[in-house]
């Protein structure tokens, strides 16, 4: 079956998309993963993720992969709730835009989200729900938390983080940060909806919105956590990543920098905050 259950509200900016849901609601929370062109990495994952148990619903973002990985047999197989295409302008903001979107639109109370390129433990998932269930409204994972772990990263991503990224982040979020790069997160589902956080607007293109949310949540009081996860990248493999060259890596810190400075937050009556 395709399609949402219930209309987005008016003012909602997202991207055009397609979906294609492929089951019932089972739980309160919902995994996000979002891909493109991940190949075999995303299928070990799902599987993983399907061994598991995880107490959540899956939901693929896809920026447009062309690599075959997301056959409807694997969705079949790994218990797949639904798959969303982003066909629209942007990347992975974007993606996280419709995502997020249909995620509250269809009810659920919260939503993890993890990178599909299976660098993560996808067994702390169900610690993400249990702080969400617990009455948190922003769970960030952390690889450099006591009880995390780091495996294999490139030196200069742990030079950027801990002594650039993290330390702006934390000083702009009025909480303490250590691994504000790492996309394994969860979100409540109050967090989301509130018009002072307004994320579905589209001025959340590329990294942006994972950069705001990280700093937005600390300044409007919301209870936040970090949890310590682990991190694992490939031993003599290109590094995973969709971001490379030094232009794309300025930009990135770019978008942190306008995050940390409030250029990202909503202005009073914009028609296209959340509701």
């Amino acid at each position: 079956m395709t399609g949402h259950s219930t209309p987005f509200p008016p003012g909602w900016e997202l991207p055009a998309f397609e979906s294609f849901v492929r089951a019932p609601r089972r739980h309160d929370h919902a995994l996000v993963i979002p891909v493109i062109n991940e190949g075999e990495r995303i299928r070990a994952q799902l599987r993983r993720i399907a061994a598991a148990g995880l107490p959540v619903d899956v939901v693929i973002a896809d920026g447009g992969s062309g690599d075959g990985s997301l056959a409807p047999e694997i969705l079949e197989e790994t218990g797949v709730r639904a798959l969303l295409v982003k066909t629209g302008a942007g990347r992975l903001s974007a993606q996280l835009r419709i995502a997020y979107a249909w995620v509250v639109q269809e009810g659920y109370e919260g939503v993890v989200t993890i990178d599909g390129n299976g660098k993560d433990n996808v067994e702390a998932v169900a610690a993400f729900v249990e702080r969400l269930k617990a009455g948190d409204d922003y769970v960030q994972g952390s690889r450099y938390k006591r009880g995390g772990k780091a495996e294999n990263t490139p030196l200069e991503r742990t030079i950027g983080n801990r002594a650039i990224h993290a330390p702006l982040m934390s000083l702009a979020g009025r909480r303490w940060f250590t691994d504000t790069t790492n996309g394994y997160r969860g979100y409540s589902r109050r967090y989301l909806l509130d018009p002072r956080v307004a994320p579905f607007r589209q001025v959340f293109l590329n990294y942006e919105l994972l950069f705001y949310l990280t700093v937005r949540a600390g300044q409007l009081g919301y209870r936040v956590r970090e949890i310590a996860v682990r991190r694992s990248y490939p031993r003599a493999e290109p590094t995973p990543t969709k971001i490379t060259g030094v232009g794309a890596k300025f930009a990135v810190l770019r978008q942190a920098l306008n995050a940390a400075l409030g250029r990202y937050n909503p202005v009073p009556g914009d028609a296209s905050r959340s509701s």
